[in-house]
């Protein structure tokens, strides 16, 4: 049946009067005839001959009528052929049977029966007893006839016509008849008929001609009908009396409701739009009418006959052969097109809400294939057997698990509308289950979900791509029937989870090719070959699991959500290989039917199979009953009603066609073998990579055309193109995709064709895929991305090819019709004119008071990060300027300019690099609009091209083209809704303008003036932010002055002030034209571009070094900035030196030229915003230069260097010096009168083998732009926008295209310029979005206590603090041979006397008090009790030491918390080979069992071991510390490591064993470690480094104690590097299974110290056999992070509670007793810590976070440490105390810092109260009162050395030579002396500190 539109106007457009809705409309066909033998013509008999068989075929036809949209079938019964004798008694038992037969048939086939009781003849017998119908007997017969159908078969059908023509019956041959008697038969039927079947929805009718009306009041008044049903003849040529006759019936039957129940066409033309037009007309001309139904037999044009192929007995039996199926009427439709019509481009528009989309799917670019949790997949276990091309697999593939923002930023590239993609059903439930949640793999799709919608995606999901859980595959995958209900629980899950966001879903995609190439021919995993059983059955599945999954959406979530759910199928086009041969176009057919009705059918027409489809599977079992090619399951009627219409759109994938042949299949299994055909391909058709696809776009529209047809008819829903592209190679050109261009433009103009011009319904169009992946078996040798995905970098680069610039254009003109321009939308900018200030600056300026609020801030105070955010509106923006990007020199006519003529000399660059392409940007507008969009900036900072508007520079060379391309790239701007910030001069002078001496030359005032003129006029329309020159500083000095630059004038002395004056002049003439001429229509704003670093004053102390920076200032920025923000002229410190240094110079005059008042007048004030380009800090001391030559340089009196304390950069002389910033910003508003500022160049330079993983940068951004927002936040600046520098890499001036400023890497190499996004791109996309850095959850204080019985403790080592080293029979240690071995320890700090704890019990146990600690952590030295480290002689007196500690801690109610071990071995043990000799386990559990036995009735805390990583691999690997080791790395620390746990493990089950029971005390061993984050989050390879580093540090211990033996990672790999190496074994020892057993839980509690987080990166060490070299992976910090005494340990809170997690995540949530956390510093001393402050509050409550929210089992917390103390090899210069040791005062005094306060007050508090229940009384304390030093600290930086206080460098010197020994005792006198000199004369100083917004303050 041909596009059957009828079925959606009929339902829609008729009344249904008593029916439920339009669902009940009925659309009859019917009936089953016969043509008597001997008559000609399609005269046919009303009733089916039921004495012979039912046709075969039957059943199947009635499927492809419903498949057309009919719903009833006619079925006339022979009253004859029934009761041969009248008898109800005596009835025919076959034909009641076939009767039967036929009416469940009909049923099965999805279509009610229309039962009619009479239409034919009355039986003979009857008619012959008592004639016509005015006999009583004869009506009575009728009603026991009636009687007897309903009970036969009214179970089997709910419609029925009693007479189906009155006039037949009571009009008989036209005689008059006796119609009150049938009415009244016709009533006692009805109410025999519902008090039979009273259930709703039963009906009952008679039926008349439509001619008969006038008997209407009659029925309606004496015979009940449900509806009427008529007989109606019909004109094509009068439609109009169709409808009046309609009309009348309806009025005349009192709105009764009627059946058209027969349609008798006449004069209709063939065509059968004509016909169903005039036909509809008709209908809706008269909508107000009741009709519940028509006849669709005659309007859809003559049936065609054809002979049953039964028994020669009933050969004259006909059956409809159906309508013309839709594969014929589309083939017809299309078939005579010639190639030039077929081809035919459409330039049209798509509709305005068509949906633009590109897609991916999970297993082909997530990667992470065990991250997260995340199960096997079939592709993950297929890719890992080896059976993908090169052995290739996914386990990385993208790497889109880590790079959500970089997707997501090639799509606001592409400016899709959508973006479909799969979710992993392995990521959600690993084992495909419910029950195997996975927690963070749906966090991964909650975070794509998200960015794709706040960038104006709407996510399109679908839930299956191939992709099946491994483990549902074990137990058969899609052809376990338990699959639907594991399938109907994932999509519940992702509905339940994603659904508030994902409005649009596809259950399945291309689900023909899981069960073709999956489970048929096995090209696919599973790998399964059995097309002819198990293909059927995944796909009988997952049709029942896609209407599952339907049904759970539609019942559960589509009313809260609104969302669709449809199904993605994939179809090629078929056409007949000979188009004459009708068996080929059937053939073609069949195809299609095997491709895409296998699942469409089903889903959109009735709920089964085609037709065609069945019969060819059935007459094939018949034909091979020993080899049976195909078993098709059958759905039941209830599944069957379940499957049908569970679509909201169809989703079509499509990328090639096939010509197809008839063929005898035979037996073989498989689609060409079952369906009897063949397919093939054209060779002229265009090939791809893929020996699948070729371009055969025109398939498109016909394959949408039958789709249209076959399937929409029905089920009225859209079509969603949801996959078409195709692949190209992996080698050769990979970005310049011109065949793929091809194949997209002309398959989307097909779409295009079939939406306009065949009014298909296509709403969304999908182009396969985003990027290139991993493309099944093929791996990555097929490419069918809009983006080239470099496989062989870790980074994953993502680059666009040229077909994604063409589809982001074909998107942006949303099809092919013309462009429209675009309205102005960038930012508005605000029409404020600066105050004229008036009064020139003092010498020093005022403004000096930026370096007394600032420069004696702490490192602390400078290094805080301060988040928060900029204003609404702030301008965030990117830059560039011509000459570095353009390219094009001499390009239609642009002129050359400077730069032109200097790279053009050989030498003049590296390399002889040039501008002369550049970036392209001349030729590659889309690509830069591209980057743009994907930013999201809301500005575009670039230069004008002077040369290119002007080819000689002056008006009279106007060249148009060039005007052209800059009215492109600003109409391209404004349409992206990004701000064109437009510099007229960056640099790049016509040369022609140089040829008459360029700036020196006054006449350049007045031309460039007129090419201001003509800009403003050309452009100024969009374009509302101007700066006429870009770094005027930069063109005076290095172009005029150094030389350095174009135009490379070496006059130092004299050029650059005549070049800036001219410069100043230049710009006030261009501002006063546009304020004069253009300000009033434009209304934008004009300033100047200056450039400055900040500058620090050696010693702000020092006044004339303050004036020196103030002077430094004032001649870089102040040059131009003083003339136009403040007087006109320039600064008085400028004025003032150069004039003096002309004087000296012998000359009349200043070489400083001079303003007249008027240009005073007319330069001041010629801005309205105030643009700095800023880059880096220098630190400035006063110094006299020279006075010849004449040197601008030499003018300024100072000395000039880098601030050293900051990071390099790719230029020398540009350190990132981020806090200058802040700094040079306040300067301005204090010097300038607080003008709004915008930040117009801001970037850092990176090396160019620096491509895409720029950490640097990103560090960079972080923190340069961090200081702007304290500048507005804290400070109050009007920062008002941030450029970022650049967009992209480009020619560098000087340094050419050896470093890059850009956030997208650019490769030069490649003609095609490829632009790719590095990951400071996304970065800065990040900080634009958030607009700054708001306040991330990690740095939210929250509120809360810990549990009641918390521990709260502070912790020390015995070295660390006891002294007395060897007192009272002390032995030796390990530590006290390493500090008395030189060169060992800093300072030559030794633990001599350390803190002299050893004899200070009281003060100690005294600050412990003070502290409010519940505990108290120490450790015993194992020498002090065992001299010899063994129990053959005991140290009574050592021991004393710590029972009268013991007792002093418990007296005050504090609890003693021992460590046995904090590495301070015996030197006598280690004498024998200490930890590497095993004989140290059976040692060290003696001294356990020693210490045990003697301390254990009184201690309840025990640690076996303090932080055995540092014994391992500090001490016995890198050798830093005792017992100083390092010739043995790859071996030494793996052994002292295995027996560390063994000797741990021992001394645990002796106290399990022995003591445990009476003492009842807790055991366990302390593990460190630093939490590890990627150094590049988005990076897979940076990801597995972290893991790695926190598998090696923490789980090397930790691994063994609580889950048994060392980790796999650490065996495997360790054994790899071993074995590569040539050893025979692995480096790491092994454990014994009983050794296993013994270590496993030999713990009470996990002993946790932690101090700082890393950010790691992969390091390949090559063949290098040690710790590092195995751990693979490097380690930095995040420059935003605070800094502390110890250049490891940088203050970064969150890692605290990402740590916690881990343990409790790997290792069982065990209890958690932290028993260090602290901070050090060094330097001057000062009480007033309030960065350790700072530390132990967000540590601390990041602890809670744990505690509270993640449910960490967290019991304790303890401060490392109690005192500043020896901190091991960095000696006393390293500080971790809250208390200060004074070792100037012999007493040693313990004196309290601020932390104390802070940290008592959280132990107080038992945590942090919520301040809005108002005030604690924990925080109503009063600590107690604590002395200050008796001796001042020394201010300087001093070290002890031989017993004097040296400088650092003096005491090195003295170290490493003799000399230093020559003069000690000279010296120490010496160094004595001023030292107790400045002791009595020092105060303590005062410094201002910065109010810091904290949480709390300090």
């Amino acid at each position: 049946m041909k596009y059957l539109l009828w079925v959606g106007f009929l339902v829609v457009s008729c009344p249904c009067g008593e029916l439920t809705g339009p669902e009940d409309f009925m659309l009859v066909a019917g009936p089953l005839a016969k043509q008597p033998a001997g008559r000609s013509g399609n005269t046919v008999t009303d009733a089916f001959d039921c004495s012979r068989p039912i046709p075969p075929g039957f059943r199947q036809n009635c499927e492809h009528l419903k498949s057309r949209g009919v719903t009833h079938f006619k079925v006339p019964l022979s009253w004859a052929q029934l009761l041969p004798t009248g008898l109800p008694s005596q009835p025919q038992p076959a034909v009641v049977a076939c009767y039967r037969t036929l009416l469940r048939q009909l049923l099965e086939a999805g279509l009610q029966p229309l039962v009619v009781l009479h239409g034919s003849t009355v039986p003979d017998t009857l008619r012959w007893r008592y004639g016509g119908w005015e006999s009583q007997e004869l009506v009575e017969m009728f009603r026991l006839y009636a009687e007897f159908a309903f009970k036969q078969f009214g179970a089997l059908a709910h419609s029925w016509v009693t007479l189906s023509d009155l006039e037949d019956v009571w009009r008989p041959e036209g005689a008059a008849g006796p119609l009150q008697s049938i009415l009244h038969l016709n009533k006692n039927i009805y109410q025999m008929y519902h008090q039979r079947f009273p259930d709703k929805g039963r009906r009952l009718s008679i039926g008349l001609r439509a001619g008969d009306a006038a008997i209407l009041p009659q029925i309606k008044g004496s015979s009940p009908v449900d509806f009427l049903s008529v007989h109606i003849e019909y004109n094509c040529a009068s439609a109009s009396d169709f409808a009046k006759e309609l009309r009348s019936l309806q009025v005349s039957s009192g709105d009764l409701p009627i059946l058209i129940y027969k349609v008798d066409v006449h004069g209709c033309p063939d065509s059968q739009y004509q016909l169903l037009g005039n036909f509809l007309q008709a209908l809706l001309e008269n909508n107000n009418m009741n009709i519940v139904g028509c006849d669709v037999m005659d309007m859809l044009g003559e049936l065609e006959m054809e002979d049953i192929p039964t028994s020669h007995s009933n050969s004259d039996y006909k059956i409809m052969k159906t309508f013309k199926n839709s594969y014929q009427n589309v083939w017809k439709k299309f078939e005579a097109q010639t190639v030039t019509e077929r081809d035919l481009f459409l330039n049209e528009s798509f509709p305005s809400s068509f949906q633009w989309a590109t897609s991916s799917e999970s297993f082909k670019v997530e990667g992470g294939w065990l991250e997260g949790g995340k199960g096997e997949t079939i592709w993950d276990r297929f890719g890992h057997d080896g059976l993908v091309f090169l052995n290739q697999t996914a386990d990385i593939a993208c790497d889109s698990y880590h790079k959500v923002d970089y997707d997501v930023y090639l799509l606001r590239g592409l400016n899709v509308h959508t973006y479909q993609f799969s979710i992993s059903w392995a990521r959600i439930f690993p084992s495909g289950l419910q029950g195997s949640q996975s927690e963070k793999g749906p966090l991964y799709y909650d975070k794509l979900i998200d960015a794709l919608i706040e960038s104006g995606i709407q996510p399109v999901v679908t839930l299956y791509h191939w992709d099946l859980p491994q483990t549902l595959q074990d137990y058969g995958g899609w052809t376990n029937a338990s699959i639907v209900e594991a399938f109907k629980d994932y999509a519940d899950f992702c509905f339940s989870r994603f659904g508030d966001r994902v409005k649009t879903w596809n259950t399945f995609s291309s689900p023909w090719v899981v069960s073709h190439a999956g489970y048929g021919t096995g090209e696919h995993p599973p790998g399964v070959k059995d097309y002819a059983v198990a293909s059927y059955q995944a796909t009988h599945n997952m049709l029942k699991s896609h209407a599952e999954a339907w049904h759970v959406y539609n019942d559960k979530y589509r009313k809260a959500q609104g969302g669709k759910v449809g199904i993605a199928l994939n179809s090629d086009w078929a056409e007949p290989v000979d188009p004459s041969r009708p068996e080929d176009i059937d053939a073609a057919d069949r195809y299609l039917q095997f491709m895409l009705g296998w699942f469409a059918h089903p889903i959109f027409v009735n709920g089964d199979y085609p037709p065609t489809l069945k019969t060819q599977i059935e007459q094939k079992i018949k034909e091979c009953p020993l080899s049976q090619p195909a078993r098709l399951p059958v759905f039941n009627a209830e599944e069957r009603k379940r499957i049908s219409g569970t679509a909201d759109f169809l989703g079509l994938n499509h990328y090639t066609s096939r010509l197809v042949n008839n063929s005898v299949g035979g037996c073989t299994p498989g689609p060409q073998g079952v369906g009897d055909f063949q397919a093939h391909v054209d060779p002229s058709w265009s090939s791809t990579a893929s020996d699948w696809i070729y371009s055969t776009p025109w398939g498109l529209r016909r394959l949408l055309n039958y789709i249209s047809t076959e399937y929409l008819n029905n089920t009225k829903v859209p079509i969603h193109i949801t996959g078409n592209g195709m692949p190209t190679e992996y080698s050769g050109e990979t970005l310049n995709d011109i065949r793929r261009i091809n194949y997209m433009k002309s398959y989307i103009n097909e779409a295009l064709k079939a939406i306009v011009i065949d009014g298909v319904d296509v709403q969304r169009f999908t182009v396969q895929s985003l990027m290139d992946g991993f493309e099944g078996k093929h791996g990555y040798s097929q490419r069918f991305g809009l983006h080239h995905v470099n496989f062989e970098d870790a980074d994953r680069p993502r680059t666009p090819k040229q077909s994604a610039y063409f589809y982001s254009q074909l998107i942006k003109h949303n099809g092919f019709g013309p462009h429209k321009g675009h309205p102005f939308k960038g930012s508005e900018m605000r029409n404020i004119r600066l105050p004229r200030a008036s009064t020139p600056s003092e010498v020093p300026s005022k403004s000096k008071v930026v370096w007394e609020k600032f420069s004696n801030q702490s490192k602390f105070q400078r290094k805080l990060y301060h988040y928060g955010t900029f204003p609404p509106g702030f301008s965030w923006g990117v830059s560039s300027s011509a000459y570095q990007i353009e390219g094009g020199w001499n390009a239609d006519g642009k002129g050359p300019s400077v730069w032109d003529t200097f790279t053009h000399k050989p030498g003049s660059i590296p390399a002889n690099a040039n501008g002369d392409v550049a970036c392209d940007s001349y030729h590659r507008l889309e690509e830069d609009f591209y980057m743009l969009r994907a930013l999201r900036v809301k500005s575009y900072r670039f230069s004008l091209s002077w040369s290119r508007i002007f080819s000689d520079g002056r008006l009279t060379s106007l060249n148009q083209k060039g005007v052209d391309y800059y009215n492109r790239l600003i109409d391209g701007l404004i349409a992206y809704n990004i701000t064109p910030m437009v510099t007229l001069y960056h640099w790049d002078l016509p040369q022609a303008l140089q040829n008459i001496s360029g700036w020196e030359n006054v006449e350049m005032i007045n031309i460039f003036n007129d090419f201001c003129d003509f800009c403003f006029s050309a452009f100024g329309d969009r374009v509302k932010f101007w700066t006429t020159f870009n770094q005027p500083h930069t063109i005076a000095w290095s172009g005029y002055g150094l030389g350095q630059i174009p135009p490379n004038v070496t006059n130092p002395g004299i050029a650059p002030y005549r070049v800036a004056h001219n410069l100043i002049k230049a710009h006030a003439r261009a501002y006063h034209t546009y304020d004069d001429k253009y300000r009033k229509s434009q209304g934008g704003l004009v300033s100047i571009a200056l450039n400055a670093d900040w500058v620090e004053p050696e010693d702000v102390h020092v006044t004339r070094e303050v004036v020196a920076a103030d002077r430094a200032l004032q001649f870089k920025l102040g040059w131009f900035a003083h003339p136009i923000f403040k007087n006109g002229d320039y600064p008085d410190a400028m004025k003032w030196q150069v004039g003096n240094k002309s004087e000296l110079q012998g000359l009349s005059e200043t070489r400083l030229p001079s303003f007249t008042e008027e240009e005073k007048s007319f330069i001041k004030g010629t801005a309205d915003m105030f643009c700095i380009n800023h880059y880096t800090t220098k630190i400035v001391s006063h110094a006299t230069a020279r006075l010849s030559p004449q040197s601008y340089e030499y003018d300024q009196d100072l000395s000039e260097k880098d601030e050293t304390d900051s990071p390099t950069t790719a230029i020398s002389n540009q350190r990132a010096v981020a806090w200058g910033l802040r700094r040079l910003l306040n300067w301005i508003k204090e010097e300038y009168g607080d003008p709004e500022v915008y930040i117009t160049e801001n970037g850092v330079a990176t090396e160019s083998k620096t491509t895409w993983d720029d950490s640097a940068r990103v560090f960079y951004y972080k923190t340069y732009i961090d200081e702007a927002l304290k500048a507005k936040d804290l400070d109050s600046v009007k920062v008002k926008g941030y450029i970022a520098t650049s967009v992209m890499d480009s020619f560098e001036w000087l340094n050419g295209y050896k470093v890059g400023f850009g956030l997208h890497h650019v490769d030069f190499t490649n003609p095609n310029r490829p632009r790719t996004p590095k990951y400071s791109a996304h970065f800065y996309y990040r900080v634009i979005k958030d607009n700054g850095f708001p306040t991330p959850d990690d740095e939210k204080l929250i509120h809360g206590h810990f549990r009641k019985d918390f521990i709260w403790s502070t912790a020390t080592a015995s070295y660390q603090i006891e002294g007395g080293w060897r007192a009272d029979g002390k032995g030796l240690s390990i530590w006290d041979k390493f500090a008395h071995t030189p060169l060992r320890v800093f300072n030559d700090d030794n633990g001599d006397i350390a803190c002299n704890s050893y004899n200070k019990v009281d003060e100690d146990v005294a600050i412990l008090k003070q502290l409010k600690v519940t505990h108290y952590r120490f450790s015993i030295s194992w020498s002090r009790v065992l001299p010899d480290g063994t129990t053959k002689h005991i140290n009574e007196a050592g021991l004393n030491y710590y029972h009268r500690l013991v007792d002093a801690l418990l007296a005050a109610n504090i609890q003693p918390h021992i460590t046995l071990y904090h590495w301070d071995l015996p030197q006598s043990l280690q004498d024998i080979g200490g930890w590497e000799n095993e004989t140290i386990v059976v040692k060290f559990k003696d001294y356990a069992d020693f210490i045990f036995s003697r301390l254990g009735h009184k201690v309840k805390f025990w640690i076996t071991i303090n932080e055995p990583y540092n014994i391992a691999n500090v001490g016995h690997g890198y050798g830093a510390a005792a017992p100083g080791i390092s010739f043995r790395p790859g071996t030494l620390p793996y052994i002292v490591g295995h027996n560390l746990l063994k000797a741990h493990a021992e001394a645990w089950h002796l106290y399990n064993d022995t003591y445990r029971a009476k003492q009842k005390g807790i055991i366990s061993i302390t593990i460190n470690s630093d939490w590890s984050e990627p150094r590049n989050p988005y990076k897979q390879e940076d990801v597995d480094a972290a893991s790695r580093v926190v598998q090696f540090y923490i789980g090397w211990f930790a691994h063994p104690v609580f889950n048994g033996d060392y980790s796999n990672m650490m065996k495997t790999i360790i054994r790899r590097r071993s074995l590569a190496a040539g050893l025979l074994k692995s480096r790491l020892p092994e454990f014994t299974p009983e050794e296993i057993k013994r270590i496993k839980g030999t713990y009470d509690y996990f002993g946790f110290n932690h101090y700082t987080t890393v950010l790691a990166f992969p390091v390949n060490y090559g063949n290098l056999q040690h710790y590092d070299a195995d751990r693979g992976a490097g380690t930095i910090a995040d420059r935003t992070w605070l800094d502390s005494g110890s250049s490891w340990l940088k203050v970064s809170p969150f890692g605290f509670r990402k740590i916690l997690n881990f343990i409790k995540e790997e290792y069982g949530n065990p209890p958690i007793i932290i028993t260090e956390n602290g901070m050090s510093e060094r330097g001057p001393i000062d009480l007033n810590d309030s960065h350790r402050s700072y530390y132990y509050e967000k540590y601390i409550n990041q602890v809670l976070k744990a505690y509270l929210l993640d449910n960490v089992d967290i019991r304790g917390y303890t401060a490392w440490s109690l005192m500043d103390n020896l901190e091991w090899a960095t000696g006393f210069s390293e500080r971790f105390g809250l208390f200060y040791v004074n070792h100037s005062d012999p007493n040693l005094p313990r004196v309290a810092k601020s932390s104390v306060k802070v940290y008592s007050t959280i132990i107080d508090c038992n945590g942090f109260p919520d301040p809005a229940a108002g005030p604690h009384e924990c925080l109503n304390t009063v600590p107690e009162a604590t002395s200050a030093p008796a001796t001042p600290a020394p201010s300087s930086n001093t070290v002890r050395f031989l017993g004097m206080e040296l400088s650092t460098g003096d005491a090195e010197t003295g170290l490493t030579t003799t000399f230093a020994l020559l003069i000690a005792a000279a010296f120490a006198s010496v160094c004595a002396a001023l030292f107790l000199l400045k002791a009595k004369k020092q105060s303590k100083k005062k410094y201002h500190m910065e109010t810091i917004k904290m949480e709390q303050k300090f």
